[in-house]
């Protein structure tokens, strides 16, 4: 994102210095809350894209390659909580009902759900649950993240989670959650922004791809109410690692590239 903020600062530079009027005015927004899902921008990034003509995402592209991304996975989140009940584990093992083994079922039931053809991920990844080694189990609990491709699979996930039922006798289980950013898709108007950009790609010299990433974005967000395009930071590696990196030489063609785009005509399409 470093990478995108100085995209950013240098094009909004050469649109100053250029005698070219701007067709779209830019408006900025840059929030530090995007990692955490952006629990208190998110209403500001509503009220600008309902507004907007179209929606530019300073996201790194995805691969070496830089390919652009024209759609993202909606993200999920669940938490699935067992009651069982609590007993001595050495004098009345058989009065008890063990949560974690309830757990131990329902984990295979979610990890079945999981289709990787349809784009669909089912991920348990935090499990948590007992008092003590010599207490059988009375609570267990598993957070799950779940990703999707389009609305309609993210309802169907939904349903199937907020469907289990209880392997063993006497327990109860309860579900909390939801899709809480939808599916960017590949909208007639997303992919109209997208045919912009690969046509300004080309007089650069860029053969530029469009992908689908399995992360979210505020560009999920941006996508429900305006043309998005996402990805046009500059190209690297290693994100969130200790040796993440961009290429410097490619931080110049995505500038001007981000710079031909806030000059192009406003789009027509709101579909």
């Amino acid at each position: 994102m470093k990478a995108g903020l100085t995209q950013l600062y240098f094009s909004l530079l050469a649109l100053k210095a250029l005698p070219v009027p701007l067709k779209v005015t830019p408006i900025l927004l840059i929030n530090s809350d995007e990692e955490i899902g952006s629990r208190e921008s998110t209403n500001a990034i509503k009220r600008l894209a309902k507004i907007a003509n179209r929606a530019y995402v300073l996201e790194p592209p995805l691969g070496l390659e830089g390919k652009l991304k024209t759609a993202r996975k909606g993200l999920g989140r669940f938490t699935l909580t067992v009651t069982g009940k609590a007993a001595h584990a050495g004098l009345d093992p058989e009065k008890g009902i063990n949560a974690i083994v309830e757990l131990s079922h329902q984990v295979q039931k979610l990890y079945a759900m999981n289709d990787f053809e349809r784009g669909i991920t089912v991920n348990v990844g935090m499990i948590e649950g007992g008092i003590s080694p010599n207490v059988v189990a009375p609570e267990s609990k598993a957070v799950i993240d779940v990703r999707v491709l389009n609305e309609a699979d993210g309802i169907f996930i939904t349903n199937r989670i907020k469907g289990l039922r209880p392997f063993l006798p006497n327990v109860a289980l309860s579900i909390e959650g939801r899709i809480g950013r939808p599916p960017m898709e590949r909208t007639k108007r997303n992919q109209e922004l997208w045919q912009l950009a690969e046509k300004q790609g080309r007089k650069l010299g860029l053969s530029l791809e469009q992908a689908t990433a399995g992360g979210g974005s505020d560009a999920n967000t941006t996508s429900i109410y305006t043309a998005t395009l996402d990805g046009l930071g500059t190209p690297g590696d290693g994100a969130h690692a200790p040796h993440e990196y961009i290429f410097e030489n490619k931080l110049i063609e995505r500038t001007t590239l981000l710079t031909l785009l806030l000059l192009s005509e406003p789009l027509n399409s709101m579909s």
